[in-house]
């Protein structure tokens, strides 16, 4: 005996449990982190920005893995982004160290804040249409990765926000993550990486002493690592573009 269609449509009414948990996980991080910099504990609300973003990388495998992918879940993710890797980032960078610069202090938040909605905002319309091997503009999680890389940093080495040099850092660093989440830099997006494929020996010692250097430092190395992802993005495409003008010269 089959359902009744409205059994049947309360059921697809329904939302999957396993991938917005991780979501609803990550979407707390970022609102811990904003709390713990309300009471002054930068480390704390830089380290919740990272756990949001390792959450955030589990959700999406999740649903593809159990294969729960709905509209909803993508919508929800773009919502929990826009609070843990948008105003987190920016709140927390504010608090600790932006007030000190007045208005341009809360402009350069804005900045990073504005960017990671629109791109989201982008990279939402333009799901199925993109290449997926690249991102078009960097990715917020990225952005919100230096931002609280940097805090973390200079929380482990006793750096105060309210340094000078630290505060003008802070704004260049807020509003150059801002600016390069809308602008049309290529960055890769380690998709195409086979996971469950073999890889040489060599290959794996090398990824391990990684893991190891990262252990020994994580702020400095995560600050760094997103530093250099940050810029690979005008260096790839700068020199994609130099290579196809070459390209068009020596057709002409």
């Amino acid at each position: 005996m089959s359902e009744a269609p409205d059994t049947l449509s309360k059921r697809r009414r329904g939302i999957y449990l396993l991938p917005n948990l991780f979501t609803t996980a990550a979407l707390f991080a970022g609102f811990y982190a904003i709390t713990a910099a309300l009471k002054h504990h930068y480390e704390l609300a830089a380290i919740a920005i990272f756990v949001a973003m390792i959450l955030d990388g589990m959700d999406g495998r999740v649903a593809r893995m159990t294969n729960t992918q709905s509209a909803f879940g993508a919508e929800y993710d773009s919502m929990a982004d826009m609070i843990s890797f948008g105003a987190a980032p920016a709140l927390v960078l504010y608090i600790w160290s932006l007030a000190e610069l007045g208005k341009l202090g809360w402009v350069a938040a804005f900045v990073h804040c504005a960017g990671a909605a629109l791109r989201l905002a982008r990279f939402n319309t333009q799901i199925g249409t993109a290449d997926k091997r690249f991102f078009q503009g960097l990715p917020s999680p990225s952005a919100a990765a230096i931002l609280a890389g940097f805090v973390w940093l200079c929380a482990q080495y006793e750096v105060n926000g309210d340094n000078l040099l630290v505060v003008y850092t802070a704004a260049v660093l807020a509003i150059a993550t801002g600016l390069l989440m809308v602008s049309n830099f290529r960055y890769y997006s380690f998709k195409d990486v086979d996971l469950r494929g073999r890889m040489p020996f060599l290959k794996a010692i090398i990824i391990m002493l990684a893991f190891a250097v990262g252990f020994a430092n994580p702020p400095l190395t995560l600050f760094l690592f997103f530093m250099g992802y940050a810029i690979s993005g005008p260096t790839v495409t700068l020199i994609s573009l130099r290579r196809k003008r070459r390209v068009d010269h020596r057709k002409v």
